[in-house]
């Protein structure tokens, strides 16, 4: 047994079991946002939602995002190059901190 299994997706909305009405909110603001075109297809939300995913790693929303985008028109290249700008950001994100490594540095005159 995993820890993580594909099927425990299918049982997402039992979370709201004590409280379906916070569920419920929860899942109309996530359909009205993802569920429909936009300013952003449904297809370009759908690659960054699985950009996230991957960044976040998020095994359930990697699956159900990789199907998304399938479902949406998306290719796999397009889902690739989604992923890479996932990493490509938190490698910025990182690296940029170290700017606050050279603060301290220069504060410590080293």
């Amino acid at each position: 047994m995993n820890y993580y299994e594909s099927a425990d997706l299918k049982r997402f909305a039992e979370v709201g079991k004590f409280r379906k009405d916070l569920m419920d909110k929860f899942f109309d603001y996530y359909n009205s946002v993802t569920g429909v075109d936009g300013a952003l297809t449904k297809r370009e939300k759908a690659l960054i939602a699985l950009a996230v995913s991957v960044a976040k790693q998020c095994p359930y929303c990697i699956d159900a995002y990789t199907q998304a985008c399938l479902e949406s028109g998306a290719n796999p290249d397009q889902m690739t190059e989604a992923i890479h700008v996932a990493a490509a950001m938190e490698a910025g994100m990182t690296l940029v901190h170290g700017v606050q490594m050279q603060n301290v540095l220069e504060r410590m005159d080293a």
